[in-house]
């Protein structure tokens, strides 16, 4: 187990020695995440195991992390608690990531050493909500300019129908 987590590593390598990488990512350092972050304070917990199943080499684990995402109704944060297992077959060519498992995911390893961070980062960005939002209705009191948005609870003025004037002829006999 290494105390540092290094910025490259070599999968396949870690897996015929039976790698462990612990430690922690700062989620700052994720430029592809930029983009649905509220705020890129905080780290990103790894959790990882190298090894060898038969022919198969894997990467097995945890990341674990709490994002500030950018709530899709009001712009404003969200807590976003995740934690998801990790579970990869490590693949040099596409034919061998169509053998892989059913539970297993590819991981295309095409040069001897790959970042580290692109991994978390990809994992992180396939568990992520396509539109985060607060569980709660973040628009009901929205406020700006002193003026308040949309307030469910209260009662609304009846709409207009614009059909009224169609059911006065019908009624007349107009029509």
């Amino acid at each position: 187990m290494l105390a540092r987590l290094p910025e490259y590593i070599d999968p396949l390598h870690l897996a015929d020695k039976r790698g462990e990488l612990k430690g922690q990512i700062p989620i700052s350092s994720l430029d592809r995440l930029a983009d649905v972050l509220f705020n890129e304070t905080g780290a990103v917990a790894v959790d990882l195991f190298f090894g060898r199943e038969g022919r198969l080499a894997k990467v097995e684990g945890q990341i674990e992390a709490v994002l500030e995402l950018k709530c899709q109704n009001c712009l404003q944060a969200v807590q976003w608690p995740v934690k998801s297992a990790v579970k990869l077959g490590i693949v040099t060519s596409l034919d061998q990531a169509d053998r892989l498992p059913e539970d297993y995911e590819p991981l295309l390893v095409d040069e001897e050493k790959i970042l580290l961070k692109s991994i978390i980062e990809d994992e992180l960005l396939l568990i992520l909500p396509a539109f985060p939002k607060h569980k709660h209705n973040c628009l009901a009191h929205k406020q700006g300019n002193n003026k308040v948005d949309f307030l469910p609870n209260e009662q609304q003025s009846p709409t207009k129908n614009p059909f009224s004037i169609l059911a006065k002829l019908k009624n007349t006999g107009d029509l």
